[in-house]
């Protein structure tokens, strides 16, 4: 007895064997609809079209969707991007330095004060010292040993002074720094190697700051006069050098002067003869 099988052998699937070109994807489309037939009855269905374009709108929906999620996600960046666009550019500015190349530097300038005089209340230079009393200024030039008289030149004037040697440029020539009496000024040569010039001053109770104008000037309160020669002076004159000598000591402490001393004696003398006046409010300098 024979036994029928009612069971069909099945078709083995062939493979899908295509690939998409962008730029024709009903190609594509085709060939996947050819392959759905060759290898199923769906084609044949009577809703099968509606069910492919069912398929199509779903995948267009699916698609749609899609887009929007990826929009909605690049929005933050957009909006990051969109504010930091706005602001300004911010450039690094250069550090400035301290002393800009255009800019001149600034040095102040100290002037030079007052000198302290040499032991003779005068100045030494190169070329020649110069020393002073109230009454002389004494000037001392050195020149080469054996030097005569005649090799000298020497013009003094009340307010100018020019002295050196014939032939070269004059070691002195310049004003004073206050008049002298010309008849009663000389000049000589000591041992052959120094010029000496005596001047003797216009006013004799001043003591001069420099010798001739624009050279440095000395500090007068340090000018230190020999006490030895007072005795030499007439009465008048050495009570002046005396009075002047007491208030350059009393101004260098920070004292009253002998002028100040005697107002302030007079105003005690007066205060005392007149007792019923009120000087509680009286200022004295």
């Amino acid at each position: 007895m024979a036994i029928i099988s009612e069971m069909q052998e099945e078709k083995p699937s062939l493979p899908f064997n295509a690939s998409l070109d962008p730029s024709n994807p009903l190609g594509f489309l085709e060939k996947v609809l050819d392959f759905i037939g060759k290898e199923s009855d769906f084609l044949l269905k009577d809703t099968a079209e509606k069910e492919i374009a069912s398929a199509v709108t779903a995948a267009k929906k699916r698609l749609g969707e899609a887009k929007e999620e990826e929009k909605e996600s690049l929005k933050p960046l957009e909006k990051k991007l969109k504010e930091e666009s706005s602001q300004p550019m911010e450039v690094e500015k250069p550090k400035k330095e301290h002393l800009k190349p255009t800019e001149p530097m600034e040095v102040e300038e100290k002037k030079a004060g007052p000198i302290v005089p040499n032991k003779g209340n005068g100045l030494d230079f190169e070329t020649y010292s110069w020393t002073q009393n109230l009454q002389e200024v004494t000037i001392t030039i050195p020149v080469p040993s054996g030097t005569k008289p005649r090799s000298v030149t020497c013009e003094i004037k009340k307010n100018r002074l020019k002295v050196g040697l014939k032939g070269q440029e004059p070691t002195i020539d310049g004003e004073f720094f206050n008049a002298v009496k010309p008849d009663d000024c000389f000049w000589n040569i000591e041992d052959q190697k120094l010029i000496s010039v005596l001047l003797t001053k216009q006013d004799q109770m001043e003591w001069w700051k420099c010798c001739v104008k624009g050279e440095p000037e000395i500090d007068t309160q340090k000018v230190e006069p020999e006490s030895s020669k007072l005795s030499d002076l007439d009465p008048e004159t050495r009570s002046t050098v005396e009075k002047m000598m007491f208030d350059q000591r009393q101004k260098q402490m920070g004292l009253p002067t002998s002028d100040e001393m005697e107002k302030k004696d007079m105003m005690k003398k007066f205060m005392s003869q007149h007792p019923e006046m009120d000087f509680s409010n009286a200022k004295f300098n």
